[in-house]
Parts: structure tokens; sequence; C-alpha cells
């Protein structure tokens, strides 16, 4: 898993890797800024995934839509927000690696000069309708709000979703964003990975032509909070919705992304509830058959994760039913742990997406995404063996002991999402949650 690569910062502070691969004659241009929703404060929500989209909507010297002049000389381009960071992505032609480095360095360096009410409105009703789309009208879509909610207390950077709050969005003034982008959206918070059929010292130069001259400013402070301890007792709550089926929810703190631990939770979802021959599928789904479908998650996040179970009811069949198997399957795990042949299973599933997505430069997943990640969390874009070796060491006990340590029914959300009018489909003692 060596990667090779060669890493520069420039004066103004903005880390520039790169890694050359010469197999095919194009360039992945990666940026990563170290804000994501974690970013903001109550009140003040939303703004990280706002500004995803207000920089695709032109800056100072280019004023217009972002994505024709690239897709004109035959670039793909993207970008997204999570809680813990924001990216862009151009895949270019080789001949077109300084078009993307001039529109990339253009929105960095100058897009305020360009940001109107006219855009910023027009943007936020985007989003507003984004979070209509994929939140509010879609089946199940506010349960992720009701669990993040309830892990995390309201002053947690993690107790909302990167869309933001709608009234926080509404309320939300143009002088607001703009002094978020110019504490994050600068050289010192941003790192810049180019992979792929180019030259390390050509690139490093064209990376000081191009990004050299934007102004630097201090690296924001690190976002500091207590972690959450997590609930003392089995907390139980119920939301309605216009659904079919009732679907229920649990989630438990787990280790931060790196942290201690956290591979082993990526590895407890996969024997749980990954394919067909995984415990939790096979017992809900083909055996006792009151499941229609179950999955597993570890979400790993910068400042602290939580581990997910996600199972909807049968026709026919209740909640209760469902929760019973669950924790039935999840304590025979923890007495017992996996199989050394479930464990080669999970290894062989872990090591395949891994290697998977290093197969191209660039896009989500790519080399060139994977060395900003590397580089913008741990300040090293090399970590690719130690990454994996965090998987190859994980012990057939550890597994059993995390499970058994972390995963304990009295220390855990679980939600009811339920039909509306039928609250008596939600796990007993559950009381009514309220998100918008």
């Amino acid at each position: 898993m060596n990667i090779p690569y060669t890493k520069h910062t420039l004066a103004n502070g903005l880390d520039v890797v790169v890694h050359e691969d010469h197999g095919v004659p194009i360039v992945a241009v990666n940026v990563w800024y170290h804000v994501g929703s974690k970013n903001e404060v109550p009140g003040r929500t939303g703004f990280a995934h706002l500004f995803e989209h207000l920089m695709f909507e032109g800056s100072q010297h280019y004023d217009k839509g972002y994505f024709h002049p690239l897709q004109e000389a035959g670039a793909s381009l993207n970008g997204s927000t999570n809680a813990d960071r924001t990216n862009y992505w151009e895949v270019v032609p080789t001949n077109a690696l300084e078009l993307a480095l001039w529109m990339e360095s253009d929105r960095m360096g100058y897009l305020l000069p360009a940001l109107t009410d006219a855009k910023f409105d027009n943007q936020r009703d985007v989003v507003l309708n984004e979070r209509r789309q994929n939140y509010e009208n879609r089946p199940y879509g506010l349960a992720g709000m009701a669990i993040v909610s309830a892990l995390y207390p309201p002053d947690h950077p993690y107790h909302w979703l990167t869309i933001g709050a709608a009234d926080d969005l509404r309320a939300a003034h143009l002088n607001d964003v703009r002094d978020f982008f110019q504490t994050y959206y600068h050289p010192g918070n941003a790192s810049l990975a180019l992979a792929g059929d180019i030259d390390a010292s050509e690139a490093i130069a064209l990376a000081e032509m191009y990004f050299g001259e934007i102004a630097g400013a201090p690296r924001p402070a690190k976002v500091q909070v207590a972690a959450p301890g997590g609930p003392a007792a089995d907390v139980r709550l119920v939301l309605e919705d216009r659904v079919e089926l009732p679907r229920l929810y649990m989630a438990w703190h787990s280790p931060a992304l790196f942290a201690e631990g956290d591979a082993e939770f990526d590895l407890l979802a996969d024997l749980l509830a990954s394919g067909k021959t995984s415990r939790l599928y096979r017992a809900l789904v083909y055996e006792q058959r009151i499941a229609t479908e179950v999955a597993a998650s570890q979400n790993s996040r910068e400042l602290g994760s939580f581990f997910q179970v996600v199972a909807t009811a049968a026709p026919g069949r209740t909640l209760a039913e469902v929760d019973r198997a669950i924790l039935r399957e999840i304590a025979a795990f923890s007495a017992k742990g996996p199989t050394e042949s479930e464990l080669e299973r999970v290894l062989a599933q872990a090591e395949a997406h891994f290697i998977f997505r290093l197969q191209t430069v660039g896009g989500f997943g790519g080399k060139s995404d994977q060395l900003n990640a590397y580089n913008t969390f741990l300040d090293d874009p090399g970590f690719f063996d130690r990454d994996l070796a965090r998987y190859r060491r994980v012990s057939l006990e550890a597994l059993r002991q995390h499970a058994a340590d972390g995963l304990a029914p009295d220390r855990r959300i679980v939600l009811s999402v339920v039909p509306r009018g039928r609250l008596a489909l939600a796990l007993e003692d559950s009381r009514p949650v309220n998100v918008s």
C-alpha cells in the first residue's frame, strides 16, 4: 500500500500533496477545507454546507457557474460537506490542469467580492429545497436528526446535521456567512492534493503560481468539547412519519475517527449486518422473517463517533420483536465473539474496499481524496499502510470485548419511526420527539 507522494507547504500555509501516476493522461485536483458543520454554533447552523453551494456560483475573476468551463475541457467535478470537512475535486485531462488550478484558486482567494445578496438568497433557497427533498419529505428522513439530537447535548457541534436547521438558514445574513468564510476558507486551513499525470516539482510550482498570492490566515483553533457520556439508561423515542412500515434505529457512542476501537466498530458493523451471511440479516430477514432489511454502520467522526443499527419491520411483525431479536444477536456476539471464518470474511471485505477506492486518482475516495483525508485529520498523507494495519491486527477477542462494552442495551438511544397516528406500534415507554 505504498502510495508515494511529495508534500510542500506554501508560505501562506497551504499544504500541497502530489502523487505521480502516469498510467492515464489525467490529473486529479482535490481541495479539502478543514471545516464542517462541527465548526458552527447553535443558531448559526448549515453555513458550511451553504458555502459548498455558494462556491460553485462564481468568484471575482469568473463570475459565472463553475461547472461549464471545466466540463467543456472534459473534466468531471463535484464537492461535498460533512460534519468535519468540505471538499472539492476535479478530474481533468492533463492539458486542462492549469484551468482547474485557476478556478480553484480564484474561489479560494476571491469568492467574497462576487458574493451578492441575490446569489446568497438563491442558494439559501436551493439548500432549503434540498432539505425538504432529502429530509422533511423523504420517508424516515427526519430519523437522523432525531438520533443526533438525542445523542449529543444542544451545545455539542454534532447535535445538528450538516444540512442545518431551516430556521437558522432563514435567519442568516450575508455578513454572517462572510465572517464564516474568512475564518475557514483560506490557505492556512486547506490542503491541495494533485494526483496523476504530472511531475511533482512541476505540480508544486503550479500550486505556487496559482495559490501563492492568496493571503494566509491563522489556522482556526480546534473545536474542543467534552466527550458525551452517553445515556445512563435505555432512552426510547418515537417519531411519527408518513411511512408504511415501522422502523427501528439504535445508536451508541463509539470511538472517534482513527482512535483506538474505530476499526473494530467498522468491522462489527460488517459482521452484524453486511451481506446475507451476516448475523442480523441471517436471523431477522432470512430465518425469522421479522424484518425486511437491516443495516449497521460505524459513523466515524473527528470528535467522536456513533454506531448505529437500523431495521425495518416486516408486514405484520412488531418493533418489539425486532428489538428483542437484535439484542439477542448482540448478546450472543458479546458472549462468544465472531468465528475465525467470520473475521476472515469481513477483513477480506475491508481490504477489498480499501484497495478498490484507490484504483482511481480522483473523485470521492480516490488516491487524491485519501491523501487529503490523512493530511487533514492526521497531518500525515502517507498513512495508507497504517490505516489498513488497524484492521489487520484486530483480534476475535477485541471484537467481542468492544461489542460487550460498547453495545450495552442500557447505553443506547432507540428510536421507533411509526406511521402517523399509530404510536402504539412504537416500543413501550417511548416518548415522542419533535424534529424540524
